[in-house]
């Protein structure tokens, strides 16, 4: 059977506070701010915001809610770390330059032999660096040059207190297959594998579950890419002939279409289909993240919604390519004050 599965799309994180997010996403870990937009969902307006590597694809795209309303709590049925390649040979010196930003850390450590350093976000969430080989164009900032950059994930370490469902889950639903153990540590790959097509089920049978809301400090979930929104559907459709009758109805997120499941482990999974036009439909690509933007069903509650948001500032960059990416240069004022941006 063919599965419309071909990799990572995005992974979604519940941070603390709105200008802790930035800083830590763009100046330590030397990410993009593509996108500033809100929560879809509930009664309040939160920010959310989008990061990424130079060229905003799909399979570099984390995006957090900071969420400082209400703590969550780390366990099993969670992500346990959102990872990112980096060239051979400089584990090292993101080691060196995490310590300088007094950001705890692992130190050099290694899994189906790839050097890879574990650290920590302000809030608590888990992040990974891993060397591996990797073509995407990092972004760049003063400290972080290309040579060393983040290309995009690797993939996920999501934690699980029993393997076997889990990995029927990924296997039998979504296509993915078994490439290997190491220790406590089951590797699944879909398509060619490698970088943002990989997802590591990390056995931890004694960790207690960990909160499914939005959770100061806690993952979301895990968003699958797919094609189109036929292939959407047929995503969907697998699930209903498996037995995963759980599965949410197709939800239009304005940048991507989108299908949530809860695989059987805990993980809250989701399948996302670009919208046209992708991350860069309501602003030029070249001033992604420069303003807040919101959904047409939203645009008639700016005054209210900005009111309720934090104020913050954002990276400013020199422009970007994708043989030069651009640098994080300075600060500037929040560009929730900034009228949205048009094409």
């Amino acid at each position: 059977m063919e599965y419309p599965v071909s990799g990572i799309h995005h992974i979604t994180l519940c941070a603390g506070g709105a200008q802790e997010d930035i800083d830590f996403l763009t100046q330590v870990l030397g990410q993009r701010l593509i996108k500033q937009t809100i929560l879809f969902d509930g009664r309040y307006a939160h920010y959310h915001l989008y990061y990424s590597n130079a060229n905003a694809e799909p399979g570099s795209v984390t995006t957090t809610f900071p969420y400082s309303r209400v703590p969550g709590r780390h366990g099993s049925g969670q992500i346990s770390s959102t990872c990112y390649t980096i060239p051979k040979g400089t584990a090292k010196f993101w080691a060196d330059h995490l310590k300088h930003h007094k950001v705890e850390n692992s130190g050099m450590l290694e899994r189906f032999g790839q050097s890879f350093v574990r650290f920590k976000h302000p809030s608590g969430l888990q992040f990974e660096v891993i060397e591996e080989e990797d073509k995407r164009v990092g972004w760049t900032t003063d400290e972080i040059t290309k040579d060393v950059a983040t290309r995009g994930f690797q993939g996920a370490v999501l934690s699980v207190r029993e393997v076997g469902e889990t990995e029927r889950f990924f296997v039998d639903a979504l296509g993915f297959r078994k490439s290997g153990v190491d220790r406590n540590y089951h590797r699944f790959e879909v398509g060619k594998g490698g970088a943002a097509r990989t997802v590591t089920l990390i056995h931890e049978p004694d960790l207690p579950q960990g909160t499914w809301i939005f959770g100061a400090g806690t993952p979301h979930h895990i968003a699958l890419e797919v094609a189109d929104d036929t292939e959407l559907q047929k995503q969907k459709d697998i699930y209903d002939e498996l037995g995963y009758t759980d599965c949410s109805e197709i939800k239009d997120r304005n940048y991507f279409h989108s299908i949530y499941c809860r695989c059987p482990g805990g993980i809250l999974v989701e399948c996302a289909a670009n919208a046209p036009g992708g991350f860069a439909r309501d602003e030029p690509f070249m001033q992604l993240g420069s303003s807040l933007l919101l959904p047409p069903w939203f645009e008639h509650r700016r005054a209210e919604i900005v009111k309720m948001l934090e104020p913050i500032q954002l990276p400013e960059y020199h422009a970007a390519t994708a043989t030069e990416p651009g640098r994080t240069v300075s600060r500037r004022t929040s560009a929730e004050f900034i009228p949205a941006a048009k094409n």
